[in-house]
């Protein structure tokens, strides 16, 4: 691959780790071309919903493995929580070198201020009706696997990919107006903290819009997610931009990821390895 591209900080968010629709080899491919000095996970990077399904593979641990390597290596990473790893909000101002676990940051970028949460804050489901966003969760994960199915039927007959989730969520209109409730709730509650910059992510819909009251502005920005857009944010030289995965860039990568990394394994065997990764930044 070429030259490993120099990013001031990064966003991610929604990697939904131990999902099927997880883009693992994708993401570890866009975080090996990348030489970042922040990294901000934020929220729903560990699917800790879907663990009672014993589906873990090889490359989502690989996704674990270089995060840590990162953070070894010095580079501050900041893991906001989010509704999929909410279990992690107990650990809230754990940290270890480089590494902290927070429920939002703001840092100062270039004198201005940027504030990081997940958004499910914003969410009226997941605070009264936490079940029934499980049973979307769960819902969600067999429609990418009907998906996943439908997409190689497509490839076999020469026609391009679709994104069956991706297509319902464009299509309903209740489904627009949450995303544009949330996106200005954000910018409101940015502007009246002189907020520069609100980033969250949470509704999977990679964005960067300038919003405006009459107490002010700030950019919304929206990671999205590594299961349907595969976009993540990159603040660099001043400017913030939406990096968007294209497979045609990573042509020469030769990371294998064969079906045969699917491993299956108890909620304990997965905690164990990721325990162990941790306690080689403690020693």
């Amino acid at each position: 691959m070429a030259k490993k591209r120099k990013v001031d900080l990064i966003v991610i968010s929604d990697v939904h780790l131990g999902t099927y629709g997880c883009h693992a080899k994708e993401l570890l491919n866009y975080l090996k071309s990348i030489q970042p000095k922040k990294v901000i996970l934020n929220g729903d990077i560990i699917d800790i919903w879907q663990f009672k399904k014993r589906y873990w593979p090889k490359s989502h641990m690989k996704i674990i493995k270089h995060i840590i390597g990162w953070i070894t290596n010095g580079v501050e990473v900041y893991y906001i929580t989010g509704n999929h790893d909410e279990m992690l909000r107990r650990f809230v101002d754990f940290r270890i070198n480089s590494f902290t676990i927070q429920n939002k940051v703001i840092l100062t970028l270039d004198r201005k201020k940027a504030w990081f949460f997940h958004g499910d804050v914003f969410d009226v489901t997941m605070q009264h009706s936490k079940w029934l966003t499980k049973l979307g969760s769960v819902g969600y994960d067999l429609l990418i696997l009907l998906n996943s199915a439908v997409n190689k039927v497509s490839e076999f007959f020469g026609k391009r990919k679709i994104s069956l989730s991706k297509k319902i969520k464009d299509s309903v209109k209740s489904a627009i107006k949450y995303i544009n409730d949330f996106e200005r709730t954000a910018a409101n509650i940015a502007i009246e903290n002189n907020r520069d910059y609100v980033i969250c992510g949470h509704i999977h819909q990679p964005k960067k819009k300038e919003y405006k009251n009459k107490n002010g502005k700030t950019l919304y920005l929206n990671s999205g997610d590594w299961v349907e857009n595969l976009t993540a944010l990159e603040y660099n030289k001043k400017k913030w931009s939406v990096y968007k995965y294209n497979e045609k860039d990573y042509e020469n990568v030769r990371e294998n990821f064969l079906t045969s990394d699917i491993t299956e394994k108890t909620d304990k065997e997965i905690f164990n390895e990721l325990l162990s990764e941790f306690n080689l930044i403690k020693n």
